[in-house]
């Protein structure tokens, strides 16, 4: 892959990614407060994004979006491999209040 195709790439990585929280802010605000990330001041500038905006900000060469599991253990708990299926559900509730309470302390 050269360097214009990951250019596109982030591109479309951004203007999906705006778009979806776009929508899921102005579905469910507090779902999306949590499942983004995000401070009610960002959460609102994202919902009042005119489409033309929207692409504007989209089109730079900057990823917008962010890994938010910073740590082995929430990461270990999404990608543990061999698990059953009952197993491999606690894991993901377990990893999903981790990543919940850590966006409690941010925000």
């Amino acid at each position: 892959m050269n360097a214009d195709q990951i250019l596109a790439e982030i591109r479309e990585a951004n203007l999906s990614y705006l778009m979806l929280a776009q929508n899921l802010i102005r579905a469910d605000r507090e779902q999306a407060l949590y499942r983004l990330g995000v401070s009610e001041e960002t959460a609102t500038l994202i919902a009042t994004l005119s489409p033309a905006q929207i692409m504007k900000i989209a089109s730079g060469n900057t990823l917008l979006c962010r890994f938010r599991m910073d740590d082995d253990l929430v990461w270990g708990l999404l990608t543990s491999h061999g698990k059953t299926a009952a197993n491999d559900q606690v894991s993901r509730l377990h990893a999903s209040i981790l990543m919940a309470g850590r966006h409690e302390e941010a925000a």
